[in-house]
């Protein structure tokens, strides 16, 4: 099974960074990535920037349309208001069926703001500690994950021991 996982960081640039270490992990083989997308919000900027990791196709990947609906729920939806509200019904069902609640929109729209980023992944097959590792000293929080509570709950303590762990 895939896992849809969101994780935010305190510098625009963090989620681009993180991307590319997660490709080349993949590369490694000690993750799968099925799909991925990054959300930009440099400080001087209104409103953040997606991009689509656009060279990965296949049966896992979401696509261009789900990241889109999920992109204008989290983000252009504030700005839109009430005109549209059955729409927005509509998409946050949709989501929903896919197990994103509303808690985790709201939890996306409270802490991506300007100034940070947030890399949106669908992986599989990770070897978590290495996955961690790779990821030490990035300040990197997990906003959102479908993993199971237990898995949930060992990958955020593995992530807040890796981040205060002192280097070798």
């Amino acid at each position: 099974m895939a896992t849809l996982t969101a994780i935010e960081f305190p510098t625009a640039g963090g989620a681009e960074r993180a991307l590319s270490k997660l490709v080349e992990l993949q590369k490694q083989k000690l993750i799968v990535l099925h799909d991925a997308a990054v959300v930009t919000w440099p400080a001087d900027r209104k409103r953040p920037k997606t991009r689509q990791l656009d060279n990965l196709v296949g049966a896992g990947a979401l696509g261009g349309m789900f990241w889109g609906m999920l992109f204008g729920l989290l983000f252009l939806v504030p700005l839109l208001g009430a005109a549209i509200g059955a729409g927005i019904g509509a998409l946050t069902g949709a989501l929903v069926d896919v197990g994103i609640e509303d808690e985790f929109t709201t939890e996306v729209r409270n802490r991506v703001t300007p100034g940070t980023s947030a890399l949106f992944t669908l992986t599989s097959d990770a070897n978590l500690e290495r996955v961690v590792e790779a990821f030490r000293g990035t300040q990197a929080q997990i906003i959102s994950t479908n993993l199971s509570s237990e898995q949930e709950a060992r990958l955020r303590e593995m992530f807040v021991e890796r981040a205060v762990a002192p280097r070798a």
